[in-house]
């Protein structure tokens, strides 16, 4: 069986993120999206609340599972017994980052490979910080993530007591 894993923040999932998560299903048996702990950053979302919103956003996938991991990646996956990593790539600036992250996971285990997969263009701009920041602002992110995923963004960015500005 062909395993692969597709890891990140996931704050919030993204349509390019789901773009990712489709493709990959069509190459390999089973798919893990695999949410990270990074204590370097502060998410929106808690780690229960990234792995619903995904479970509902890949309802339709049946090759895919969402787990959660904490250390090193390169053990999770060999955990996990698979033989793949997938990334997304947007930009030629996230290739530089990539391709160091999946030379260091090689090192760390040369048996599993790093495989990119190119953002389709028309989420080559997309990221999670882009669609927290517009949605902070009051903007409208339904063309970057769902109507379910944009309402829990609007519940945890906004109240109503925020709505009405004095100046």
């Amino acid at each position: 069986m062909k395993i692969a894993v597709y890891p990140g923040s996931f704050d919030p999932i993204t349509y390019g993120h789901l773009d990712i998560i489709e493709r990959a299903t069509l190459i390999f048996d089973k798919v893990i999206v695999a949410v990270c702990v990074n204590p370097n950053k502060k998410p929106l979302f808690s780690m229960e609340e990234r792995m619903k919103m995904i479970a509902q956003e890949c309802a339709h996938l049946p090759n895919v599972e969402i787990k959660c991991f904490r250390g090193l990646l390169s053990d999770f996956v060999q955990r996990e017994n698979a033989q793949v990593i997938i990334r997304g790539l947007r930009a030629i600036s996230d290739f530089e980052n990539e391709f160091q992250m999946a030379l260091v996971n090689r090192k760390l285990n040369p048996n599993v490979e790093t495989l990119f997969l190119m953002a389709h263009p028309r989420y080559s701009y997309l990221s999670s910080s882009v669609v927290k920041e517009i949605a902070s602002l009051g903007g409208k992110v339904t063309d970057f993530v769902s109507e379910q995923v944009a309402l829990q963004l609007r519940e945890k960015l906004w109240d109503s007591s925020q709505l009405a500005v004095t100046f």
